[in-house]
């Protein structure tokens, strides 16, 4: 294969420790603990008690990161004990989060500050649960009412062959890239399910793909296009054996240390991807789900078929692609507009 810079450079980097490897390491909480009676104390049995209730890794992973960030709060202002912290004291942290303004200058969205105060108000739930509380100080804490936004607007079918001709497939690690790309577009699968692929989920001679463990902890089975399982045999064939570095990896798509992807680092990737091919829009791999979806809509795919491909559990979730399949309402619009009709 003609070109193997990037794949070469790769090999020289194998062996970097993994901390410095990219992604987002788990944080260790570096609070007080006493005799096992702080907030930080629970929270290390309250994340134990999730992992017992058969929670998915990924909202344990999202708890822990919104505790960590209200523990933080709450020891900046020498609050370690649960009996401490009253519903004013939360209304102040839920002012906070509306207050705070990223690196960016932007503020923290919507749907971020309802999941921070989420994960607090059922922290202390179970606080009373373990009789660690008589009352519980978050049961009437107001939740901010949540935005009903549209997602951002689909990939046109140009942007799309511009996206996947970002890749150098002159190259092992590009040619990988371009199979990924592919299938994300052709599935419409989250990067969730994406990186937890196994080789053996992908069934060549049916042309399908099983989805194991998605949201809600439900399998699916998705069909993947010949165009896009055209590129999938040749990185199964060509590249997955450069890359693979022990022989028990059973991940579908590895990184150039022969590891599974982590989710974030995915992102970063068609993220930059996207910008490389002047593509300005804001999302990675959400938008070429979304933007399987609404081409499917606008090519006459029934909704009920999009819900069944994206793994929703209700239909009213699929729905929101049907306010902006904006070709078909533009077709229809010219037909029966007075003024267009008249033109």
């Amino acid at each position: 294969m003609a070109g193997k810079q990037g794949y070469e450079a790769t090999l020289r980097l194998r062996v970097r420790p993994s901390q410095k490897r990219g992604g987002r390491s788990a944080k260790v909480i570096p609070f007080h603990r006493s005799e096992g009676t702080t907030l930080a104390d629970y929270h290390d049995a309250y994340l134990e008690y999730l992992r017992v209730r058969h929670f998915t890794e990924s909202t344990v992973v999202g708890r822990q990161e919104s505790l960590r960030v209200f523990l933080v709060w709450a020891q900046e202002r020498e609050l370690t004990q649960p009996q401490e912290i009253t519903k004013p004291i939360l209304e102040s942290y839920q002012r906070h989060l509306w207050r705070y303004r990223k690196k960016n200058g932007k503020p923290l969205g919507v749907s971020t500050q309802r999941g921070r105060l989420g994960a607090v108000k059922d922290y202390f739930s179970w606080l009373c649960r373990q009789n660690v509380l008589v009352a519980n100080p978050a049961s009437d804490l107001e939740m901010p009412r949540p935005q009903h936004r549209l997602p951002e607007q689909a990939l046109s079918e140009n942007e799309i062959e511009s996206l996947m001709n970002v890749p150098d497939i002159g190259d092992p690690l590009g040619l990988r890239d371009r199979a990924l790309y592919e299938l994300l577009y052709s599935t419409g699968m989250r990067r969730s399910e994406l990186v937890r692929l196994k080789v053996e989920d992908l069934n060549q001679e049916r042309r399908t793909l099983q989805i194991k463990q998605g949201k809600g902890r439900k399998d699916r089975v998705v069909p993947v296009g010949q165009r896009a399982m055209r590129w999938m045999v040749k990185y199964l064939e060509d590249i997955r054996p450069l890359l693979l570095v022990r022989e028990d990896e059973r991940a579908l798509f590895l990184t150039s240390y022969g590891e599974t992807f982590n989710a974030d680092v995915l992102s970063r990737m068609v993220s930059k991807s996207l910008k490389t091919a002047g593509i300005k829009r804001n999302g990675s791999c959400h938008l070429l789900r979304h933007t399987c979806a609404t081409h499917m809509l606008e090519g006459g795919a029934d909704i009920r078929y999009i819900q069944q491909l994206l793994g929703h559990a209700s239909l009213d979730t699929t729905s929101v692609y049907t306010q902006v399949t904006i070709q078909q309402l533009r077709r229809i619009h010219s037909q029966t507009h007075p003024a267009e009709r008249a033109r």
